[in-house]
């Protein structure tokens, strides 16, 4: 059984972050410190100097040339695994949504992207919180040897699996880029703009072709109209030359009753998805976050191969900028959960979906993928350990920055946090059985 001075440790390394994150929940939800831009350079701060900082100094000290094959095979195909899964998943959501639209006039927009819950669902399936959490639980069950495997998972993680997501993340926003907005074009005959009660806009429909029977023209792309504020007529050409010729028929001005009634008509014109791939690789290729890992990567190759160490100089200085890195990313966690209506922003639902996933569904698929790379033992206990470890806080860090599915992150990592002491404990003594 785990010894109390080692649950100790583990409290003791859980107590900075709990610390960061209520002083960040405080700041924004009583004190009033923080605005929502103020929060946001926070969160980008840490995005684009602290986590970088961060990742080139962990793959730079590590030790390319004594790596354990075993356990980076078995957490590479893992990852590998529920990343495949996933995406097929994405793949028959695709053809069945596209399956389902096939013969109407229209398919309305609002259903979000598959490839959103892919990275989401993979993040927090497979990228737990192994440095901050991983060395010291694990160090308390199985010694300090686990020191070093933890980091070797966490340089695999840094050097593909965070590239991976950053990429599917570029993906989406090449993809979503892609769709051409026309403002300002008067409303037709036949379209129903509908005002909420707070004064704002709310999306309309098309009615059925029956009620468009004088159009020779016919739009066949998904189209999303809102109302807005008239804009000037210049604008409306400018609109008019960026929209294919059947678009522009199809929304020729016609007198309703209502001449200022204005909408905006987003036409989903997707390009080839070969151009949206090189327009997201070469956005990843501009990331701070892939020079960190591939410069950190060369820099151990050379220095654990000739036997030199970086200069002392250059160490302090990036020493500054990394340990910002875990106690920002918390605040800035603690920060976005003051900001939403409810201590769990993502609904109990979707929470306790999002623990399952964590705590049951990945180190089940870790302990498969080691017993198949013929893992045993000591090792094979330790890598099933760390896979049922919380959400890394990094993955909070790239959902606030993209802006996608950050309450759940945000979620995965506090209760994560609360309820890991006890899973891991009950991996531990299930596997020494």
């Amino acid at each position: 059984m785990i010894p109390g001075s080692a649950v100790y440790h583990v409290v003791e390394a859980m107590a900075p972050l709990y610390t960061s994150a209520v002083l960040g929940y405080a700041s924004v939800r009583w004190l009033k410190a923080f605005s929502d831009e103020q929060c946001a350079g926070i969160n980008h701060f840490v995005a684009l100097y602290a986590v970088p900082v961060l990742i080139f100094h962990m793959v730079s000290t590590n030790d390319p040339y004594h790596m354990n094959e075993r356990l980076i095979a078995a957490d590479t195909l893992q990852k590998a695994v529920v990343l495949l899964a996933l995406t097929a998943w994405a793949f028959w959501s695709h053809l069945s949504r596209r399956r389902g639209g096939r013969g109407k006039r229209q398919v309305v927009q609002g259903a979000e992207s598959p490839i959103k819950w892919v990275v989401t669902n993979f993040s927090v399936a497979s990228l737990p919180n192994t440095i901050i959490m991983g060395v010291p639980l694990l160090d308390g069950m199985y010694g300090p040897v686990s020191g070093g495997l933890m980091k070797q998972i966490v340089v695999m993680q840094f050097c593909i699996w965070y590239n991976v997501v950053i990429f599917l993340y570029e993906f989406m926003a090449a993809r979503d880029g892609s769709a051409r907005i026309s403002p300002a074009v008067p409303a037709t005959a036949g379209e129903r703009v509908v005002d909420d009660e707070n004064g704002g806009s709310s999306s309309v429909h098309r009615h059925a072709a029956a009620d468009r029977s004088h159009h020779h023209h016919q739009v066949v792309v998904n189209i999303e109209i809102t109302e807005v504020a008239p804009a000037p007529a210049a604008e409306a050409v400018v609109a008019s030359s960026l929209m294919p010729a059947a678009a522009t028929k199809e929304m020729s001005p016609e007198d309703d009753g209502d001449a200022n009634k204005q909408v905006v008509v987003a036409v989903d014109v997707q390009p080839p998805v070969m151009h949206v791939v090189w327009m997201a690789t070469k956005k990843l290729l501009q990331i701070p976050n892939t020079y960190a890992s591939f410069l950190g990567l060369i820099w151990s190759l050379m220095a654990f191969k000739i036997g030199f160490s970086m200069p002392k100089i250059v160490s302090d200085s990036l020493f500054i900028i990394y340990t910002t890195a875990v106690g920002l990313s918390m605040f800035a966690s603690g920060t976005f959960i003051a900001r939403q209506s409810r201590f769990v922003p993502c609904g109990y639902t979707v929470a306790s979906l999002s623990m399952l996933l964590k705590f049951l569904i990945g180190p089940v698929i870790m302990l498969i993928a080691s017993l198949a790379i013929g893992m045993h033992g000591t090792l094979l206990h330790i890598a099933v350990v760390q896979a049922a470890l919380p959400l890394a806080v990094t993955s909070f860090v790239y959902a606030e920055e993209y802006k996608v599915h950050a309450d759940i992150m945000s979620t995965g990592v506090i209760l994560g946090i609360f309820i890991s002491l006890p899973v891991t404990i009950v991996y531990y003594i299930l596997l020494g059985l």
